[in-house]
């Protein structure tokens, strides 16, 4: 309580609230700021913002046909619909037409040329998004069908690539496996994934006197929002405010992609004079929109009879679309992540980047990680099932050492390393041995359902592959009576960034964060923001928040040593008060003396990201500032007769540094987890042979439902285990790592269908693992087991034949 409030606290009260301490700083569990409205519905998205009494709804005619070339284009009809106020196509864009994120190839309209089926080809505008969907149905397009290539391998075939190839080389992998006493080859199909946010893309433009903009977007990416409406419409960025209060869900699909519908709605709006909004149905939203990228991964691997790695050759194929959007970074993720937590030998690592007619896919939750990881771990299962070993074990020997085999293919030293420790632990508490004994039993009297069970680490690298988007700035100002307005470059998805942010801010200060506001990501407060994206989200802006709070702390300091005259030693902050020697004031009474004292009370923050860097002419670098690290153990019960499979149990370990909010940590894992066992099992993407996505809206496209949750879910966060890296307040990402927990199950599910054959033989599973899949892996294992047995047969009767 402050003066300005009436109400005066004597120094013995105020002596006994600096005695306590803040509730909601560092570390405590707080809520969502956002979640009672939430609730409630009160929350406001793109879609929620009242409407203007001359605004314009906007509705996009794709393509339906896969490659084509565009032989005409009447737009008449369209205006023979009350209410129709424009119609355009490419050549009425009054600007630069593409909208690549770093590469041309993204045209905001199809020109003379449609790349894919759903690729935008007009637009219409109009009084309402019904009105502008009859509109835009009506007008004439007609199509002179190309070739299309719809499928990885094809693009393969054909040398069909976005951009150049890269590989990742250390040491002689060929002379490593022709020395090798036991040589495995195979490939993996691992499937794309559709985001599925709650809130479909969506924006909403108002013009303003200058010639500008005023854009409310469903973005993860505001100022790449603001460089390209700035170009559609030919005028500089300073034209241009983005503003982003919240997202209904990004996952990734709204870092380039919310571009398109932004800058669609502003160039109608520069054409027209009139606010405009977009809100794409979802099944427009499912086809014209890309997904996390399929990956095609075939590998040679040499090993030991321990199952320990020598050497091994990858070649991870990503089906990119037909554009480059992210694809090269995230195939490159996909490079360094093909390790997951294991020493790999010699290795050469290779990525090509396949361009197909398909929509152009983009980022997702783990951005290329999770596929590169799938590889070796479908690689480590393959091993323990050749050498007739646990897969644990096979796994366990292959972990980075400590001392020794520490420094990946790409010659990151992997510090820090305790994937050993962790996966012990989890080892323990999940009691590991003691259920896979029992399994085992239980399997060999259940003739029809099976149980299997697996147990799979993470190591996942944190920072932009891209360096120069490892940066971050903030905006804060003190009021006079002690309340803060906060903003950063981040941006709010559900996450609970700004909730993070805010308790850090919250911490520096020593005041509770109800004194805190944070605004709508906002391009005229933070300029040149990063995406929210490779779980950097609190580690950047958090930190370029802290060092906002930490200058105007300092001010205040530097203004009591100069006012009071003691030392700096002799200013602290503590529970909303701040003591000055001996003398106690409320932090508002501190901020009000010192404005009277014409104390600056407003700050810039900014961070960058230290001692990352990757050259991608040698394929050598530190790309990441650190690992986090975490392990799952699952179990599932699978129906040999249907293939259908349920997960019983899962057992999390992970690791989050020196937690910021376990509350919201935990959220982040077990939300992690379950999106990562979607993209594992249910969630199947099936284009048909013209190149049609069916699985276009929620009838056929299977999201995660809580009957899909594993029945007994345990997550328990590494304890006592800080960052060592200089991260704000230690803490350790937590967005994306959790994602690749759900390996585990995928794992468990191969386990089950393979003790059909008794665990002789390790059955091919590729992802996502539907029950279709599963089923054909259990048929595999049970032929395996027939012609074994058969063989065995065949074998004995010579033996009875020689004997007579």
């Amino acid at each position: 309580m402050s003066n300005h409030n009436k109400v005066q606290l004597s120094q013995q009260q105020l002596l006994a609230q600096a005695n306590g301490s803040i509730k909601t700083g560092v570390g405590k569990n707080v809520k969502h700021d956002s979640a009672g409205i939430q609730v409630t519905g009160e929350a406001v998205y793109v879609d929620d913002r009242l409407e203007y009494p001359n605004q314009l709804h906007v509705y996009v005619r794709m393509s339906d046909v896969a490659h084509a070339n565009i032989t005409k284009i009447d737009l008449t009809p369209c205006y023979d619909f009350e209410g129709v106020e424009l119609a355009i196509q490419a050549k009425d864009v009054p600007g630069e037409l593409d909208i690549g994120a770093i590469l041309p190839g993204d045209p905001l309209l199809a020109d003379g040329k449609v790349e894919y089926l759903g690729q935008a080809v007009i637009a219409v505008a109009a009084s309402s998004m019904e009105i502008a969907r009859q509109a835009a149905q009506a007008a004439i397009i007609e199509y002179e069908e190309l070739p299309a290539i719809l499928c990885v391998e094809e693009a393969l075939a054909k040398q069909s690539f976005v951009t150049e190839s890269h590989q990742q080389k250390r040491g002689n992998s060929v002379a490593a496996l022709s020395a090798a006493k036991h040589i495995l080859e195979g490939s993996i199909h691992i499937g794309g994934q559709e985001h599925f946010y709650l809130e479909t893309q969506a924006a909403s433009v108002m013009p303003t006197e200058d010639g500008g903009m005023i854009v409310y977007a469903s973005t993860q990416n505001p100022t790449e929002v603001q460089k390209l409406v700035a170009e559609v419409i030919g005028v500089p960025m300073h034209k241009v405010v983005i503003d982003m209060r919240r997202m209904g869900g990004g996952f990734g699909g709204k870092e380039t992609q919310a571009a398109g519908p932004a800058c669609l709605c502003a160039v109608f709006a520069k054409l027209t004079g009139r606010p405009t909004k977009i809100r794409l149905p979802r099944v427009e939203d499912m086809m014209m929109t890309g997904k996390r990228h399929p990956f095609f991964n075939q590998y040679k691997v040499g090993f030991n009879d321990d199952g320990q790695i020598n050497g091994i050759e990858i070649i991870a194929a990503s089906n990119c679309g037909y554009s480059p959007d992210l694809s090269s970074s995230i195939t490159d993720r996909a490079m360094f992540h093909s390790d997951n937590a294991y020493y790999l030998g010699d290795a050469t690592i290779t990525g090509h980047r396949c361009k197909t007619n398909t929509a152009s896919n983009t980022a997702f939750r783990g951005f290329g990680g999770p596929q590169g990881m799938m590889t070796i771990e479908h690689i480590m299962d393959e091993i323990a099932g050749k050498l007739g070993k646990d897969p644990l074990s096979v796994r366990k020997v292959n972990f980075y050492g400590i001392e020794d085999r520490n420094v990946t293919h790409y010659y990151q030293k992997v510090e820090d390393n305790f994937i050993h420790e962790l996966v012990a632990d989890l080892e323990a508490t999940s009691e590991y041995a003691q259920r896979r004994k029992a399994i085992d039993e239980y399997n060999k009297t259940s003739p029809i359902l099976k149980k299997g069970i697996s147990l799979t680490p993470v190591k996942f690298g944190i920072s932009f592959t891209a360096t120069f988007l490892n940066q971050a700035g903030a905006l804060l100002h003190v009021y006079t009576d002690g309340s803060m307005q906060l903003s950063h470059g981040g941006t709010e998805m559900g996450q609970g960034l700004n909730t993070k942010v805010a308790q850090i801010v919250a911490q520096e200060f020593q005041v509770d964060i109800d004194n805190i506001q944070i605004t709508s990501a906002n391009t005229s407060k933070v300029p040149n923001t990063s995406p929210t994206a490779a779980s950097s989200g609190t580690d950047l802006n958090g930190k370029a928040a802290q060092n906002a709070a930490r200058t105007i702390k300092q001010r205040l300091i530097d203004f009591c040593v100069a006012h009071f005259s003691v030392t700096e030693e002799e200013v602290t902050f503590r529970n909303n008060t701040v003591t000055v020697r001996e003398q106690i004031m409320t932090f508002a009474d501190l901020i009000q003396l010192a404005y009277f004292n014409q104390i600056s009370l407003s700050s810039t923050g900014f961070y960058k990201t230290p001692k990352i860097y990757y050259d991608h002419a040698t394929a050598k670098g530190r790309p990441f500032y650190y690992f986090a690290y975490g392990a799952s153990c699952s179990e599932v019960l699978i129906d040999t007769l249907t293939g259908e499979y349920k997960t019983l149990r899962v057992d999390i370990l992970h690791d989050v540094g020196a937690s910021l909010n376990p509350d919201i940590d935990i959220g982040q894992i077990e939300g992690g987890f379950i999106q990562g066992l979607g993209w594992l099992t249910t969630e199947e993407l099936v284009w048909n042979d013209k190149g049609k996505l069916a699985t276009n809206g929620p009838m056929g496209y299977k999201i995660p439902a809580i009957a899909d949750t594993p029945i007994d879910f345990r997550t328990h966060l590494v304890e006592n285990r800080s960052n060592p890296e200089q991260t704000v307040y230690n803490s350790k990402a937590v967005g994306e790592p959790p994602f690749m927990l759900s390996m585990s199950v995928w794992s468990a599910l191969r386990d089950a269908a393979a003790s059909v054959a008794d665990h002789q033989y390790m059955p091919h599973l590729d992802t996502p693992a539907t029950p279709e899949r599963v089923l054909w892996a259990v048929e595999e294992a049970e032929s395996y087991k027939y012609k074994a047995a058969l063989a065995a047969e065949v074998t004995e009767s010579k033996k009875d034949s020689v004997t007579v």
